[in-house]
């Protein structure tokens, strides 16, 4: 039974509008969700879960609007590994590592502009892209390839691009994970982050792309669960409020970044949060911090827990915690994305038309993305006509990825060379077999067949690498595609860096693989 706080409506409405809760549903949406959106919530969020294809998620986000006109429908759609509109095939859009190779803002703003018009057409006004981090850290798990760098100037210059290109789609833009997520070695699923730098790096580096994105017009920025000493020696970015208030918000006179749109949280339900400090307590802090929408996006919630974590920021506001006029002010900056997104939305999409590029832009994208090194003395890639042996190295997707959409080049190389076989290894079967073992179960199963390896991050896992060294040299002549971040040196008689794992970075994989007439023609 939920305990209810006696406390005005406007209050309890206050509260509801800053929850952005996620749910379980694909054809109807939960009754108790349309109640809260009737009752003040603004916003939900999608996931995979909630996808089965572009025309049940309309009807799904239709009848969200059925229960309130402008709300926010939000969702993780990054494009290349991250997606949810395509979680079950891998997106037909590479990631921003594999633009920002390309390095073309033309191009960007594009691919983001195609994207926010597919989203538009699904119901969503909301995207939690992009990400404006850079890759500091080679060894970072959870960003690498979801960056589209490690040059700030570069990174500034994609980011504004993909914003006003998916905001001309009717679609808001939100910018993360700030104050940046880039440099660090720990994943904010699990733990926390602590990132070690000085206020002149952050704001010579770290701060750039974020500067670039408020002055282009970011409707939403998403806090980051990190730890930054230089601004606070305790609390975590999302519940601090010289992160939040003291830097984003302050005025550029006081070395601030002077933003005045919505802050939003990243997941709160994550352990560099919640395992800290609860979940009740994690929104608590994160409002009265500079907060203005809270994200509960890892599992579905209920109205149990929506109302219990109404009454959290009520109970706070009664106490003296939480100051109304600040969970007031949230509530309103979220109101005010609502009715932005519902007056673009019927602009736009009266005259939206889809991108006409053949074959698509996503793919044209990720082609010019792809990067071929020569290493074993060849000059021209020697195309493969004979059905090869697809093997490959994983150590498992980052939370933010999920382990539900599918990767690799084999399904793509299918295409041209249908029979194509595949494998697969993991750190496990490196650590059962040994070096050895591994690579001569590798060898066996490929038997006479050309040897294709694809990796993914391989400069991060040790076992990889010197799985791959093996096999290289027992087969000197084995195409080495990497669809992470291409940190190591490249070996392989042919090595192609795609600078991402989504589907149509495999199709262009396998295109340079097989001399396929696309790759000719372009």
């Amino acid at each position: 039974m939920t305990t209810v706080v006696p406390a005005s409506d406007t209050l309890t409405r206050d509260a509801l509008a800053v929850l952005q809760p996620t749910f379980t549903g694909t054809t109807t949406a939960p009754d108790w969700l349309l109640r809260q959106l009737d009752n003040g919530m603004t916003g939900v969020g999608l996931f995979g879960r909630n996808v089965v294809s572009a025309e049940q998620l309309a009807g799904l986000t239709a009848q969200l609007r059925s229960a309130r006109p402008d709300v926010i429908v939000a969702v993780d759609e990054e494009g290349g590994d991250v997606t949810r509109l395509e979680v079950h095939g891998g997106s037909s859009f590479p990631g921003n590592h594999a633009l920002g190779s390309a390095d073309d803002t033309d191009l960007t703003r594009r691919v983001a502009a195609e994207l926010g018009r597919r989203l538009a057409e699904c119901g969503v006004t909301l995207n939690w892209a992009p990400c404006a981090d850079i890759n500091s850290d080679p060894d970072n798990p959870v960003v690498g390839v979801r960056s589209f760098g490690d040059d700030p100037q570069l990174v500034a210059r994609h980011t504004v691009a993909y914003v006003e290109g998916l905001q001309s789609a009717a679609v808001a833009a939100c910018v993360k994970h700030f104050p940046g997520h880039g440099n660090t070695n720990v994943d904010s699923h699990h733990a926390l982050p602590r990132i070690d730098i000085d206020l002149e790096t952050l704001h010579a580096r770290e701060l750039v792309p974020f500067k670039a994105a408020i002055a282009a017009g970011a409707r939403s920025v998403m806090s980051a669960h990190i730890l930054l000493p230089a601004l606070d020696t305790e609390r975590p970015g999302t519940l601090s409020s010289a992160v939040l208030t003291g830097l984003l918000r302050a005025p550029e006179s006081e070395g601030g970044l002077g933003y005045d749109g919505l802050i939003i949280s990243d997941a709160i339900e994550m352990k560099a949060v919640a395992g800290a400090y609860g979940l009740d307590r994690g929104c608590v802090l994160a409002v009265a911090a500079g907060a203005d929408a809270l994200c509960i996006g890892g599992t579905p919630s209920d109205e149990a827990e929506v109302l219990r974590l109404r009454d959290a920021l009520v109970s706070a506001v009664r106490s003296g915690e939480l100051p109304e006029e600040r969970l007031h002010d949230a509530a309103e900056r979220v109101r005010a994305l609502a009715r932005w997104t519902a007056t673009e939305r019927g602009r736009v999409l009266a005259g939206a038309a889809a991108d006409t590029t053949p074959d698509g832009i996503g793919l044209v994208a990720a082609r010019r993305a792809a990067r071929v090194t020569l290493t074993g003395g060849a000059r021209t890639v020697e195309p493969l006509t004979r059905a090869p042996y697809v093997v490959s190295f994983s150590a498992g997707a980052n939370m933010a990825a999920g382990d539900q959409t599918p990767w690799g080049v084999a399904a793509e190389l299918g295409r041209f060379l249908p029979e194509t076989a595949a494998g697969g290894h993991t750190a496990a079967d490196a650590e059962r077999l040994g070096t050895d073992g591994l690579t001569a179960a590798v060898l066996a199963a490929a038997g006479d067949r050309p040897l294709v390896v694809v990796v993914r991050d391989v400069h991060r896992h040790p076992w990889m690498t010197a799985a791959l060294d093996a096999l290289v040299t027992a087969r000197p002549t084995a195409f080495v595609v990497e669809m992470g971040v291409p940190h190591a040196a490249p070996v392989g008689a042919v090595h192609i860096a795609t600078h991402g794992a989504s589907r149509v970075c495999g199709r262009a994989a396998a295109e340079i693989i097989t001399g396929a007439p696309e790759v000719a023609a372009r």
